[in-house]
């Protein structure tokens, strides 16, 4: 079986010594809930909570899957009473208001946990995640009367929330769909149609799941225009708000997946199931946007997790595994071979999985401090700046950290040999969880589009100038520390070329929308690997200084993944940048009807 420790050291580098977290939370709270000492407590409570109780079910609800009984899902064995655990031990109400249950401590500690629970088990943490994205979006947009039945029920975690979005005939383009929202009795609805690839729409871990479905209104206007939000749930609450009549909603069946098998994943039919209506009508893309931010933000940690469980397993192998002598000589001369991480090309894979794992961490507890201070900070200009750069790296979060989290897990599989092809070592069922991360809430695509297109180019570069501004600050006040010139001086040349190559993009867009599609996904990766470089420069300032101290290995270590990241992978921008640059032409040259082939399909 795999094996996991939270890598809490890293963890306290990024909030404590990099990111000032102390400093950080004193400014979000009048009190001390999120101290020090809180803050530890609960790290290290939800890292044995990972390892001890998530881990040991991974494999096996991999393997058992879920069952479809009668209209009920079983969840694999051990689910529910892990579930049972994570309720009783508080977590779902973490970051929740208080107002509602809730402890209110910051977002960013709900998010170091959620990198431990996607680490050791992402299909049972799939059953969680999404109530909190739900409980955003009834306190943002609910009515008081929702909010009193929905929103501490969700909190405790008694109840767990849904979203469905996707329809038979339509994936991201939602002004597609067709279920449909009724005017019933009072202030209900009643909501026919079919949703599909629906995570955790039934099962039996929680006694109620609240469903937020997208439907449209008899008289709504054509397209996403015409899109309303409705609260669905299995159960109906009764006046006391416990579980009451069973609601219109079942499972009709369940995917056949490629991975993330102990998560269901529901084709779920409402056959005039009561629903009411959240927030205003015909604006319920724009509510439940409230929730897909929060979800993508999550997806991005589910690729992180899964960068760390396949780094530190993988470790642990090559460390172990004998294979060949070492180029220059036997490295292990009291063994029949040498273990593989001698071996330049093992470590270059070994070290990309680090330089991923410890530069994802450094991104999300970045954006988790903005979201911290969007949600608990001061009104004024910096909760203004921190908003603009939380939009700014929600999309590349998701997109950039599941497509190296992809490739991360691919390389732990080849690390592994034959035996990561086995089952039994676990690599292989985390190349399979990962592959879903690059599709499910808005695919690397659409991450690109909404960076490239809403985010930078209608803002006129706007938004992308408050980062690259903090960027040039950086490298302006360390351009004469020698310490980082081998990092400031690539950077601050990336970090001009990041704003040359926008307005390349939007001055060709202006003749041909076609450029922005042709750059996108280029220029989303680009993005991610020059804000972790500015990471990583960070972090070996930070490092610099600290080497005197007592864990030199560990600063040592820093500076030199810092360095292989710069030296080895950091060199893709320009290979995303010639790509950019390439244009839109040769990929809409080729005609669409027959593809060039001579031949139709």
């Amino acid at each position: 079986m795999p094996s996991y420790q939270a890598p809490l050291r890293d963890m306290r580098f990024v909030m404590d010594e990099m990111l000032d977290y102390p400093a950080h939370y004193a400014a979000l709270s009048k009190d001390d809930d999120a101290s020090p000492d809180v803050v530890s407590a609960i790290l290290e409570e939800g890292a044995r909570f990972a390892r001890d109780v998530l881990l040991p079910i991974n494999q096996s609800g991999d393997a058992e899957g879920c069952r479809l009984e009668g209209g009920e899902v079983k969840a694999p064995k051990g689910f529910k009473e892990a579930y049972q655990q994570y309720v009783e031990g508080g977590w779902p109400s973490l970051a929740a208001d208080p107002e509602h249950g809730g402890q209110g401590l910051p977002h960013s500690l709900a998010m170091l946990l959620s990198e431990m629970i996607c680490a050791t088990n992402l299909a049972w943490g799939m059953y969680p995640g999404l109530s909190h994205g739900a409980a955003d979006a009834l306190r943002h947009h609910g009515t008081d009367e929702q909010k009193a039945t929905y929103l501490t029920k969700l909190v405790e975690g008694v109840w767990t929330g849904t979203m469905c979005l996707t329809e038979p005939h339509c994936g991201t383009d939602l002004g597609l769909i067709k279920t449909r929202a009724v005017p019933a009795e009072g202030d209900a609805y009643a909501i026919t149609g079919t949703k599909i690839f629906i995570s955790a729409g039934e099962h039996d871990l929680a006694e109620n799941i609240v469903h937020l479905v997208l439907a449209k209104l008899p008289d709504a206007p054509e397209g996403s225009k015409g899109i309303s939000l409705f609260v669905v749930p299995k159960f109906m609450p009764d006046a006391q708000g416990n579980v009451g009549e069973r609601n219109g909603v079942t499972c009709g069946s369940l995917e056949h997946k490629m991975g993330i098998h102990g998560n269901a994943t529901c084709v779920m039919n409402f056959d005039g199931a009561t629903g009411y209506l959240v927030g205003p009508p015909n604006k319920g893309l724009a509510c439940m946007f409230t929730m897909m931010n929060a979800a993508r933000l999550g997806v991005g940690i589910q690729g992180l997790g899964l960068i760390e469980a396949s780094f530190q397993n993988s470790l642990s192998y090559a460390r172990d595994r004998l294979q060949m002598r070492g180029l220059s000589g036997k490295q292990a001369p009291d063994k029949p071979a040498d273990p593989i991480i001698v071996h330049p090309d093992v470590r270059r894979m070994l070290l990309t999985q680090k330089a991923f794992a410890e530069g994802g961490r450094m991104l999300v507890l970045y954006a988790a401090q903005m979201l911290d201070i969007v949600e608990h900070g001061q009104p004024g200009e910096e909760q203004e700046r921190a908003e603009t750069l939380l939009g700014l790296l929600t999309p590349i979060v998701k997109a950039f950290l599941t497509e190296v989290g992809f490739e991360s897990t691919n390389e732990g599989v080849q690390i592994f040999g034959g035996h990561g092809f086995i089952k039994e070592w676990g690599m292989e069922q985390l190349v399979r969880d990962a592959r879903i991360t690059r599709l499910y809430e808005g695919t690397t695509g659409i991450q690109a589009l909404d960076l490239l297109g809403r985010k930078v180019l209608m803002s006129q570069g706007e938004s992308l100038k408050v980062f690259t501004k903090e960027i040039h600050k950086f490298c302006k006040a360390e351009a004469d520390n020698p310490a980082l010139k081998e990092f400031v001086e690539p950077l601050a040349k990336l970090n001009a070329e990041w704003g040359e190559l926008t307005m390349g993009i939007g001055m060709k867009a202006m003749q041909d929308r076609e450029e922005v599609g042709a750059a996108s996904v280029d220029y989303l990766m680009y993005s991610g690997y020059v804000a972790l470089a500015y990471l990583f420069a960070r972090a070996a300032k930070q490092a610099s200084v600290s080497l005197e101290g007592d864990d030199k290995a560990f600063y040592t270590a820093k500076l030199n993944t810092a360095r292989f990241y710069y030296q080895r992978l950091l060199p893709r921008t320009q290979a995303h940048a010639q790509m950019i640059k390439a244009g839109a032409q040769s990929l809409m040259a080729i005609s669409s009807e027959d593809f060039g082939l001579g031949f139709e399909i």
